[in-house]
């Protein structure tokens, strides 16, 4: 594990900040490290408002995208709403065609099976469409590299509409409208929005031709938040504004099948960490176990009875995806003794009876044990599919790039893909991506490394410090919860392993007559550096303790040295 501590911004601006918004250095130093300078910064940081989202039409082709639909509109065309299996294209496809079904009664939704027609536009889902009577397609969260079935719909008198947030390939499908704020013509001010939040552009665009105001479009931000945190795109610029925004209608106004979802937990207060870690995996669990349909239902459905039943079958198909990635996990280890690749510079792994919707699952798993670019493979009918997973700081999508010649097709971005081959080529494309990982990694970060963001003592761990500090959230990608490292603490005598197999470190920590419960997941092995109250250094972060209604500071341990 490697500790870097970040390099604490100039003391002048630090000073300048702190005495305009009246904090401690600490806080100021935290703001500047985010590129919060001035007071107004720190306004729209704290206060994400609605009124900084960017005009939806500076995105290329959304004026062609609202003529359209609104022709369709006028002309009764059938419309279908295409997304993705995953949570970013379930919530896409609910979003996209709740708002649909309030303009027009013509509207019907798509999901491809993962297993039958794989990743993205599929010519089943177009022979569906020209079956149906349909003439305009809005694809969400994929169909940037679709350019043979663009056509292939046109050729069936079938329009595309296309809103993804994925790299583009050297051309464009030849659709009415691609929206992709990743084209490179494309000079929409804000880049790393997720499938869902395109989608959401696109609405807000035909909102507000509509004449309708930004509080007709509160409700559907339960829905791009949860893309937000399930597609780990950074929390920075209007994903901020969406994510936070969408919080609020989660904890104050949640859709029905959201609602349904949470019954289970019993909390008050719902965070973007519950949204990671309860919500999407449910609704990832429907396309990774049986169809992603079953999440859109769950999504619009309007009757509470209804959709606590849909939920209970959806958190059956989440017990068997615990299982199975539990099990394959197992075997990809094994797997890699026996082959003796500990220490490769990467991990591909193939069996072909895997279950593909879990592998990607898997391939985060194995990067836990072995950290480094990673690809699990499975077989998909005549062809291997694999889910690629990298580690911080390398760009997999790139890699997978250099190994073109070797696959049939892949899509992705930096840190996670997905890709298909013909059987023959797998040697030699594993022999090739082990080449260009070992040529192109910074062998650094094939550490896990601890970014701690400033040094403090725990006497500087006030109410009103964690009160500020919590006012940092919505956290994740470019807005992480803040570390914080102490030297020379001690535990009290309290520390023990708990947990199953005892992984996890549960202590006291204590300098300068101050102490603190902690937690330490997984971090069980650092029993012996503060047993019998050795001084040690911790990295952590500052969160909230709720036990037996009694609410305190914890520290979340995330090292020990």
């Amino acid at each position: 594990m490697r500790w870097t501590l970040h390099p604490v911004p100039t003391a002048e601006k630090i000073d300048h900040l702190a005495d305009a918004l009246q904090v401690d250095t600490i806080i100021a130093s935290l703001l500047v490290q985010r590129g919060v300078e001035t007071f107004e910064q720190a306004k729209k940081f704290f206060r994400p408002s609605l009124t900084d989202l960017h005009d939806p039409f500076l995105m290329q082709d959304m004026q062609q995208a609202v003529t359209r639909i609104e022709q369709a509109i006028d002309t009764s065309e059938n419309i279908m709403v295409y997304g993705d299996y995953d949570v970013d294209g379930t919530t896409s496809v609910a979003l996209m065609s709740t708002y649909l079904d309030t303009i027009s009664s013509q509207v019907t939704t798509y999901i491809p099976d993962r297993y039958d027609e794989g990743y993205g536009v599929s010519y089943q889902g177009i022979d569906f469409a020209a079956d149906n009577d349909i003439t305009l397609i809005v694809a969400l969260d994929c169909g940037i590299k679709a350019i043979d079935k663009v056509a292939y719909a046109k050729s069936k008198g079938i329009d595309f509409i296309i809103c993804d947030h994925h790299r583009p390939g050297d051309k464009i499908p030849d659709a009415v409208a691609v929206l992709d704020p990743k084209r490179a013509d494309c000079t929409y001010p804000y880049k790393e929005l997720c499938g869902c939040g395109v989608g959401f552009k696109l609405i807000q665009a035909l909102a507000y031709t509509r004449g309708q105001t930004m509080e007709t479009l509160l409700p559907y931000l339960d829905l791009v938040v949860t893309a937000i945190a399930a597609d780990i795109v950074p929390i920075t610029g209007e994903n901020r504004v969406l994510a936070y925004h969408g919080l609020q209608i989660i904890n104050d106004q949640p859709r029905i099948g959201i609602q349904a979802l949470l019954e289970q937990a019993k909390k008050d207060t719902f965070t973007i960490t519950d949204v990671v870690f309860m919500i999407a995996p449910r609704i990832n669990a429907a396309g990774r176990m049986k169809h992603g349909l079953h999440a859109v239902q769950l999504l619009k459905e309007m009757d509470v009875a209804t959709a606590l039943q849909y939920a209970s079958e959806i958190e059956a198909y989440n017990s068997d995806r615990k299982e199975t990635d539990k099990k394959i996990t197992k075997e990809a280890l094994l797997q890699i003794e026996e082959n003796q690749e500990q220490d490769r510079y990467t991990t591909v792994v193939f069996q072909e009876d895997w279950h593909k919707g879990v592998i990607g699952i898997v391939a985060s798993r194995l990067i836990e044990t072995y950290y480094r670019p990673t690809l699990v493979f499975t077989q998909s009918g005549d062809k291997l599919a694999a889910s690629a997973r990298s580690v911080k700081g390398f760009d997999v999508y790139n890699a997978l790039q250099q190994c073109a010649d070797y696959l049939e097709q892949f899509g992705g971005h930096k840190y996670a893909a997905g890709l298909t081959m013909r059987p023959e080529q797998y040697p030699l494309f594993k022999q090739k991506f082990e080449e260009v990982v070992a040529a192109t990694i910074d062998k650094r970060l094939l550490t896990p490394e601890i970014q701690i963001d400033a040094a403090i003592e725990l006497t500087q761990i006030t109410p009103k410090f964690f009160r500020i500090l919590k006012q940092f959230g919505p956290f994740g990608p470019g807005n992480m919860h803040p570390t914080f490292m102490t030297e020379q603490v001690i535990d009290t005598g309290y520390a023990k392993c708990v947990g199953a197999d005892e992984k996890h470190l549960k202590c006291s920590i204590q300098k300068d007559h101050i102490t603190f419960g902690a937690i330490g997941f997984n971090l069980g092995d650092k029993y012996t550096l503060v047993q019998d109250r050795q001084r040690c250094r911790v990295a952590y972060a500052i969160e909230e303790n709720v036990w037996n209604d009694q609410v305190s500071i914890q520290l979340k341990l995330k090292g020990i040295a």
